[in-house]
């Protein structure tokens, strides 16, 4: 299958990862350090440099960003209220409703470009780019509810928001950095995909954490099988085809982000159940993703 095909380096560099945290050489220090560092650095870094470089054409972007808005609406919906079933803490079921409704931008990114080229990469770049303020806003509102922590704070020193904001801003300004700082940042860019793949591998867990399995499979069949059946829907409604629908309906199906993970540790989540989430819902998608790319062929 092509999918497969397509799709395959990039889930050998996930697979690396899981292999790499098994060796001595790799402590877990090692790790948390390469998040710290992807999230706070890299990632930012690939935000901003995408929606800088990139330009936003009313006539695509405008119903891109309504039909991905749709779907996240749907997602979180969704997984808020799957999530709730089971016996556990109203923190433990919003941590856990992370999983359905945020997606993995470095697993998306690489599956764009392999599957559609540099045009995926642009329009998954966008699309990323303008859902990641609301993923992350979602999140970090739906926890600081219960976590008694202040909002505002919260959003206002997220690196993502503000990476994806300061991008578009200067996008739409006709804005440009100096050639010494935009070749820095796109190094940093540059790096931020395989070694995101690799972290994903690094923190795939599959023991040593208890969740019921009603929610857990409610919440995955959200992320994987509802939202890019309601993604293609949104793509009918809003006229998108081609490129921007397939990219609409992959980003849809992609497995749940890694952040998601570290937010619930920070805020005091089920930080163990999330990552069993994040885990599976990346393994399954080995499968689904190249089923869905057949799909849209």
């Amino acid at each position: 299958m092509d999918g497969i095909r397509l799709l395959a380096p990039d889930f050998a560099l996930i697979l690396l990862g899981t292999a790499l945290r098994r060796l001595p050489g790799f402590p877990q220090a090692f790790w948390s350090g390469l998040e710290q560092l992807i999230y706070f650095v890299l990632f930012p870094a690939l935000l901003f440099t995408a929606l800088l470089r990139n330009p936003i054409e009313p006539g695509t972007a405008l119903p891109l960003f309504g039909a991905g808005l749709a779907v996240m609406a749907c997602g979180i919906v969704l997984s808020v209220l799957l999530a709730q079933l089971g016996d556990h803490t109203p923190l433990e079921a919003v941590s856990r409703a992370q999983c359905g409704f945020r997606f993995n931008t470095y697993i998306g990114l690489a599956a764009a470009t392999s599957a559609m080229g540099q045009a995926g990469l642009a329009t998954m770049g966008l699309l990323c780019g303008l859902m990641v303020p609301f993923a992350n806003a979602a999140s970090v509102v739906l926890l600081a509810r219960h976590a008694q922590t202040r909002l505002l704070p919260e959003l206002a020193r997220n690196p993502l928001i503000l990476a994806t904001l300061t991008g578009l801003a200067c996008n739409l300004l006709g804005w440009h950095l100096p050639a010494a700082a935009d070749a820095a940042l796109s190094r940093l860019a540059q790096a931020s995909v395989p070694m995101g793949l690799l972290a994903v591998g690094a923190a795939l867990r599959f023991k040593g954490t208890r969740i019921a399995p009603l929610p857990a499979v409610g919440v995955l069949a959200v992320k994987l099988l509802a939202l890019p059946v309601v993604a293609w829907l949104a793509a009918g409604v809003s006229g998108l085809s081609g490129t921007p629908r397939a990219v609409l309906v992959l980003w849809a199906g992609l497995p749940s982000a890694s952040s998601a993970y570290i937010l619930a540790v920070r805020l005091g989540g089920d930080a163990a159940g999330v990552a069993w989430l994040i885990s599976v819902s990346t393994l399954v998608a080995m499968l689904s993703l190249p089923l869905l790319l057949a799909l849209l062929a």
